[in-house]
């Protein structure tokens, strides 16, 4: 295992916590806004069977879609975007070499374009419209690269990890291992078929 990290001592902090659990991992360096961050890091890797892009950020900061700054939004599509783009692309010969390969982004229910127009819902009344667009592309991006890969070896797949409780989503609903059941019922089933969906540990998400 692999674990990308823009800090390598911070990287470095979370394998010594896996270590310790009898998880055996690496730090490498990866800034997913630097394409030449991304291309080091795939050079330090030998071979790779799961890619999970969870790189993340919102600054939107609960702003109106009127009031929100271009420099924001862009922010938002630089990591969450763009950047999930570039590395999967990077890393993709490593996995159409595996015997099978699996890329799991990680999304988010509030770019569900069903549930954001459903009134009724806690996401219609969420505003961080940067993130959540940013979201939704990264479920089209999913869509259409599990289209391009059908019949090949590589799964592509979404995941809503929910509301965590970490520094990120601040005061979640769910805990750490709550949120990463899913991702980790993609990455390490025995044989997996499912490819371009959007689930959770409740089972499939609207696009």
């Amino acid at each position: 295992m692999y674990v990308g990290s823009r800090n390598l001592a911070r990287g470095q902090a979370a394998v010594d916590q896996l270590k310790a659990v009898g998880v055996q991992a690496q730090a490498v360096q990866l800034d997913v806004t630097n394409h030449e961050s991304i291309v080091a890091a795939k050079e330090r890797i030998a071979d790779l069977d799961v890619l999970i892009n969870n790189a993340g950020i919102a600054v939107d900061h609960e702003t109106k879609p009127l009031e929100l700054s271009l420099d924001a939004i862009r922010q938002d599509f630089n990591v969450n975007y763009f950047g999930l783009i570039d590395v999967t692309q990077v890393f993709l010969p490593l996995l159409k070499a595996a015997p099978a390969g699996r890329i799991i982004n990680i999304s988010s229910a509030v770019g569900s374009l069903t549930l954001a127009s459903d009134t009724s819902t806690s996401i219609h009344r969420l505003q961080a419209s940067g993130y959540q667009a940013a979201k939704s592309a990264v479920n089209m991006f999913t869509i259409k690269l599990a289209a391009e890969l059908e019949g090949t070896s590589v799964t592509v797949n979404a995941v809503n990890t929910g509301w965590v409780d970490t520094s990120f989503g601040g005061g979640g609903n769910r805990t750490v291992q709550v949120g990463v059941a899913r991702t980790v019922e993609l990455a390490s089933a025995e044989t997996l078929t499912d490819s371009g969906t959007f689930s959770d540990i409740d089972g499939i998400v609207p696009w």
